[in-house]
């Protein structure tokens, strides 16, 4: 069972980077260690749910013994379990039959194979498309362009895909070829790649002008902790005039990484509640003690596509004072999910929880507001032109130039 959220790229503003380069389909997954899943996932039905199951087995029977061609028993099997989880109306809970789960069953290392883009679902018609092509990438020399509609691949239509189902035929075994087409404005384009494994960075780390610190985030996975202690070593924060903690674009991980992460930044208190509904008990998450000193003012960046683990960090620091938060209100996804392994080889994504901060505000399609608003850089700017991290640097040097008079006076 894993827990999730994932992945962008530093002084760039991808409009709903949902899933980890290489279309990993970890995105926006906040998993839960609590084991309520395991508790759940017994095959013993009670008599009550075997007399309202009785007219699915009828109609397999049925399907089974009268229909016109002969259709495979996993087939059926797997449209039921897609036809009961769809039925939850949640986008965030899913199933994977067995060729899709071993596939998505690992742990988010940084690493992984697929083709190197980041996807969106577009909420008007639910087609796949892409954001952001990774540089280097199978998929860039291939000539895949950001807002390319995913149409077939390997010839089976992928226009009724989730993201879950696409993520799964897109992945496979590194070098393996795969043909993917693409709707590309009125046009049908079709492109040959061949499956790569990729590497994401997922910790940078560098010292800016007036002495302030700068530590990019972009994913929270099971190094993640490591990965930031050693940044925070680097930059000998103890001489640190500030400290920017870039979360824009990270759409999240493992909860155990973001309750790992915040306690670095937070020396007590509670980083967030866990409500699993009804009368189930309610499960509180404290600072782990791992605290990392940093004792410089910390502005913790965000936008539109920091999510889920992101924002619970976000709203951790911002509601035990720890750090002023800067940007774009973030994404919105309060809930929790875990991941199953099913008998038959397959595994099912369900949500059963919410998370709340520290102050029990729930976010989810709301986001976190931050304390300070700050708009991105306009469609066809520069590169380089970044007005979130320039706001976070005029702010702590100003905290900088206040805390010096006060001491001086």
């Amino acid at each position: 069972m894993n827990s999730w959220i994932t992945f962008s790229a530093r002084f760039s503003q991808l409009r709903l980077s949902l899933l980890m380069v290489g279309v990993f389909a970890a995105g926006f997954f906040l998993g839960s260690h609590s084991g309520f899943s395991l508790a759940q996932s017994g095959t013993r039905l009670s008599r009550e749910a075997e007399q309202a199951l009785e007219p699915l087995f009828q109609v397999y029977n049925l399907i089974e013994d009268d229909y016109l061609e002969d259709v495979e028993t996993q087939t059926l099997v797997d449209g039921a379990i897609n036809g009961m989880v769809d039925s939850l109306g949640d986008q965030f809970s899913g199933y994977m039959d067995p060729t899709i789960y071993p596939e998505l069953n690992s742990e988010l290392s940084g690493e992984i194979i697929g083709i190197g883009v980041v996807i969106e679902t577009v909420e008007e018609t639910n087609a796949i498309r892409v954001v952001s092509v990774l540089e280097g990438s199978p998929a860039e020399k291939a000539g895949v362009e950001a807002g390319d509609i995913f149409h077939s691949i390997d010839g089976e239509d992928a226009t009724q895909m989730n993201q879950t189902e696409l993520s799964g035929r897109v992945r496979g075994q590194e070098g393996t070829l795969i043909t993917i087409t693409f709707l590309r404005g009125e046009a049908l384009v079709e492109l040959q790649m061949r499956r790569a494994r990729i590497t994401v960075p997922n910790v940078e780390s560098e010292i800016l002008a007036n002495n302030i610190g700068y530590i990019r985030l972009r994913e929270f996975n099971s190094n993640s902790r490591q990965l930031l202690d050693d940044a925070i070593a680097n930059l000998n924060t103890a001489d640190l005039q500030g400290l920017v903690f870039d979360l824009r674009g990270n759409p999240g991980g493992l909860l155990s990484s973001a309750v790992d992460i915040a306690s670095a930044f937070i020396q007590d208190g509670v980083i967030l509640y866990e409500d699993f509904g009804g009368n189930r008990d309610e499960q509180t998450f404290n600072a782990t003690g791992a605290y990392a000193g940093v004792t410089a003012p910390i502005v913790v960046l965000v936008d539109e596509n920091s999510a889920s683990a992101s924002e619970l960090v976000a709203g951790a620091m911002q509601d035990n004072g720890v750090a002023t938060i800067m940007g774009q209100v973030t994404f919105g996804k309060g809930t929790v999910q875990t991941w199953q392994e099913l008998v038959n080889g397959g595994g099912i994504r369900l949500t059963i929880a919410r998370w709340l901060t520290p102050e029990r505000n729930w976010i989810h399609e709301q986001g976190v507001t931050p304390d300070i608003l700050v708009e991105p850089a306009p469609e066809g700017s520069p590169e380089d032109f970044d007005p979130q991290l320039e706001a976070a640097l005029e702010f702590l040097r100003e905290v900088a130039t206040q805390t010096s008079t006060s001491q001086n006076g």
